[in-house]
């Protein structure tokens, strides 16, 4: 294992992000119990909405959720952990929910060699450490998709906690130098941070991750799915910031993208097309299980044209605002064929060609696609003229 060199692709904002992690972990584990969870206000709550349908089934054999490049066997190699989506996502963040060891001391077979990476010769100069990682108790080791990362446990001079070796595959090695370390091991956007204690021994632990996956997906019915290039979806923790904001775990997540995370209840954002179709519900992940769940949204596409007679030919350079009944600005566009995905609902659509504005009132039906036209008659009530430069 090539040790004592750091990840080029762990900013230096993680790495003391990190750093104040750990450290409050350790004067927490003298402290009082677990805090609670802080409530938003309650003008920020997030409305109740229907979550669809969820199930959860065994989640094994796990593809991880960015496929790892080639560097080679699990043992022996020191890659740059950026190069796995999710693996620099997984904050190695504990609290009082968080044990202070995953490790499982039941014996896993493993003989070290006498050579390291380098070539040299190890001797009993180093602690030979092996390790591997299941998703839950009794569950099969995983054997791809992990990023292992191990720290010294004392902070450097500039504050930080100083990163001594990596490794990614399954199983890892590493022949660290006595003394206590800090183990994080990563699997997607799960992961768990361990203490371990290195002499001049063999060291052989299994990490326990407590970990399952989510797929999610979304639709307008049972039987009415959506195009895939128009979902998109967010998953938040469950815990709000002073400013009513929650953590953002990961974005843009495509549907049917699996993705790893740790056992517990996430807050879920469906967002269909660029607009206001959004839908949210709160999700429970299983250790060991993935979580299906499709989330119903209510919206429709509209295109948007500015005719001079009803099925006429749409007039061009034409300027497009949509309004909620309210006046507020819901999208803008351009163009003689806008078209956008709408949350269903009453709208107010305003239409700019050649300094004149022209207007009408139109409803969104979800699942119901339309073409709406606007009038560019001058004689109608609902037409305003732009004052002239």
């Amino acid at each position: 294992m090539t040790g004592h060199n750091r990840s080029a692709g762990l900013a230096r904002a993680s790495r003391r992000a990190l750093t104040a992690a750990l450290v409050a972990f350790f004067a927490m584990q003298t402290a009082a119990a677990a805090q609670e969870a802080t409530a938003p206000p309650a003008d920020q709550q997030p409305p109740s909405l229907d979550a669809g349908t969820a199930f959860s089934a065994p989640l094994s054999p796990p593809t991880p959720l960015g496929k790892p490049h080639d560097f080679g066997a699990a043992r022996g190699t020191s890659p740059d952990p950026s190069e796995v989506e999710g693996a620099t996502a997984a904050a190695p963040l504990l609290s009082p929910e968080d044990p202070a060891s995953r490790f499982n001391d039941a014996l896993v077979p493993y003989a070290p060699s006498n050579t390291l990476t380098d070539g040299t010769q190890s001797g009993l100069e180093k602690g030979a450490v092996y390790l591997v990682a299941r998703l839950t108790e009794g569950a099969a080791q995983i054997s791809d998709g992990l990023v292992w990362r191990v720290y010294g446990e004392t902070p450097n001079a500039s504050g930080e906690l100083e990163l001594v070796a990596t490794a990614m595959g399954g199983d890892a090695e590493f022949r660290l130098d006595p003394g206590a370390y800090l183990i994080h091991t990563s699997y997607g956007y799960a992961g768990s941070t361990n203490r371990l204690v290195v002499g001049r021994g063999v060291y052989s632990k299994t990490v326990v991750l407590n970990a399952g996956g989510v797929k999610l997906n979304a639709a307008l019915g049972p039987d009415d799915p959506l195009p895939a290039d128009d979902l998109r979806f967010d998953i938040m923790g469950m815990n709000f910031n002073a400013i009513g904001e929650r953590e953002v775990i990961v974005s843009g997540v495509k549907p049917d993208a699996i993705v790893r995370l740790n056992a517990g209840t996430y807050h879920v954002v469906s967002r269909y097309g660029d607009v206001n179709a959004i839908v949210r519900a709160d999700i429970s992940v299983e250790a060991g299980k993935l979580t299906s769940a499709t989330l119903f949204q209510n919206a429709a596409s509209v295109t948007l044209k500015l005719v001079n007679d009803p099925g006429g030919e749409a007039i061009a350079n034409t300027a497009w605002t949509i309004l909620t009944p309210g006046g507020d600005t819901v999208v803008e566009g351009n163009g003689a064929f806008p078209s956008f995905i709408l949350a269903a609902g009453e709208y107010e659509v305003v239409a700019r060609n050649n300094g004149v504005n022209y207007s009408r009132n139109f409803m969104v039906v979800s699942g119901e696609n339309e073409e709406v036209e606007v009038l560019a008659r001058t004689e109608t009530s609902n037409v305003s003229q732009f004052p002239q430069n």
